[in-house]
């Protein structure tokens, strides 16, 4: 059996109208008219008693006079009535009634902000369709402004939940990064808008084993952010399951296929440090491969692993070691660096930064890391066009 469910159209509210007047008769016949023709309509009779009405309820039009007991010759107070409405509701139509015809008057009325004219002794279908205008006019002005208030409202969220993202991934950067004894570490962040899709880390796995991690997520911004947030808690995960590399990398591959949109895609590199024996065991997911750059300026490329995370189901990945001795730094970097351009259009590339790496490679990690980022960034006046994220590890 068929249940037929009837549904009631809800009826827009009816025009709420402001009659002003201090001619007693000339209320009733307004009242009478415009209650016929479906209006919601009061009346007052004094310039106080409508800026009271008008404080109390919000109404579609003010039907006034211009001219009251106090002055019905100049309209000077219907004229400063106008200015007040209009300080306690911009957005509501006024349609002035006079007697006079006079032209400075109406010019002052119109500067002051009245929408309209309806002469005494008025015609009552001209009246009534310069109420009409002026309400759907009102109407289609608030119904603007309050998409634009809540757009705003909705934007303004949107920034402050962004800046409370970027805090929490500059927080987590600064918090990543452990003291290790023989070793020390260093990173930099500069994403590309307020928060980024590139990610860093070093911690520790147990008392001997520490991991490292450089990752970059295809695109910027916050829908990179929240992947890379998705990212960080699944490393950590495997990487307390099983250290190596290479199982790690596996691992990640297959939960990014199940979870991560279409076209979309993380590279990375992962390595874990043997602590005493100063090892480094690695696995290169389709990122940049790091720099390593011996104590005598010779630099190793390690590029050894697979494809970029998220896309075949079927991935392996291969694994590396290297052998790291005092004076070494490890160098850990995005496209962000190597891709970031100059006035002319040209990358910084790879050959710029072996060669600044060649040339500084004694320094501490911090220092090391500040050469880096200040020579980039002035090499691009700091323009980045892509997230870009650093980490230098020295072994002392």
């Amino acid at each position: 059996m068929l249940t037929l469910q009837s549904t009631t159209a809800t009826a827009p509210p009816l025009p709420r109208t402001l009659i002003a007047d201090d001619e007693p008769d000339i209320l009733t016949a307004l009242q009478l008219l415009l209650k016929t023709e479906g209006y919601s309509a009061e009346t007052v009779s004094s310039p106080n008693a409508v800026l009271e009405a008008i404080a109390r309820c919000r109404y579609d039009v003010v039907l006034m006079d211009l001219n009251y007991a106090r002055d019905t010759t100049s309209g000077r107070e219907g004229l400063d009535l106008i200015t007040r409405i209009h300080a306690l509701d911009p957005m509501l139509p006024i349609v002035a009634m006079t007697a006079w015809s006079n032209v400075d008057l109406a010019v002052e009325a119109m500067r002051r902000g009245v929408r309209d004219f309806v002469q005494k002794p008025w015609e009552n279908e001209r009246l009534l369709q310069t109420l009409r205008k002026q309400i759907k006019l009102a109407r289609v002005k608030r119904d603007a402004q309050q998409r634009i208030e809540f757009g705003k409202r909705t934007d303004q969220q949107l920034r402050l939940e962004v800046t409370e993202m970027r805090e929490l991934q500059e927080n987590l950067l600064s918090t990543t990064l452990p003291m290790l004894d023989g070793f020390q570490i260093a990173a930099a962040w500069q994403p590309a808008t307020t928060v980024g899709g590139d990610y860093v880390a070093a911690f520790n796995i147990n008392e001997r084993h520490t991991a490292i991690c450089i990752a970059d997520v295809v695109g910027k911004g916050l829908p990179a952010a929240l992947l890379m947030s998705n990212f960080q808690a699944a490393l950590k995960s495997s990487a307390m399951e099983d250290y190596s590399p290479s199982a790690v990398c596996g691992r990640l591959n297959r939960l990014l296929r199940e979870n991560i949109p279409l076209h979309k895609f993380i590279t990375g590199f992962y390595g874990v440090i043997d602590r005493p024996d100063r090892t480094l065991s690695f696995t290169n997911a389709g990122h940049n491969a790091p720099v390593l750059v011996r104590q005598n300026g010779d630099c190793l490329r390690l590029e050894t692993g697979g494809s970029v995370l998220g896309v075949f189901d079927d991935a392996s990945y291969c694994e590396g070691k290297v052998q790291l001795s005092s004076g070494d730094r490890l160098i850990m970097f995005t496209d962000g660096f190597t891709e970031a351009m100059d006035d002319h259009g040209d990358q910084f590339g790879d050959e710029r930064l072996m060669s600044l790496l060649r040339e500084h490679h004694e320094l501490p990690a911090a220092e090391l890391k500040q050469v880096v980022l200040e020579s980039v960034g002035e090499f691009c006046n700091y323009l980045f066009d892509d997230d870009a994220t650093l980490m230098v590890i020295a072994v002392e």
